[in-house]
């Protein structure tokens, strides 16, 4: 079965994607990143989302739910609630 995966729209130079990305990678959450930093069209639909701002790290989930720049405490939140995580991580360390 294939595994349910995100996608994530990053620079290169976005100190909250790597922190993110730690963060998905310690969790062994999939995700496809996008860097926005030279390919116009992905950064229009970042700023189409985001109100014209270019904020990263914005995260698409499967359900259409997008969250932009979380910390790791609500994107633990949120990937619970997606069904990403399993609730007993919510007690443990970020």
């Amino acid at each position: 079965m294939d595994q349910v995966r995100l996608t994530i729209y990053t620079t290169k130079w976005c100190g909250d994607c790597f922190r993110t990305k730690r963060f998905l990678d310690k969790h062994g959450i999939g995700y496809d990143q996008i860097d926005i930093t030279n390919d116009e069209e992905a950064r229009r639909h970042v700023q189409e989302i985001n109100g014209g701002y270019s904020s990263v790290p914005t995260i698409m989930f499967p359900s259409s739910r997008v969250v932009v720049e979380p910390s790791n405490r609500d994107l633990k939140a949120v990937l619970i609630n997606e069904g990403m995580l399993p609730a007993a991580t919510a007690t443990a360390e970020g």
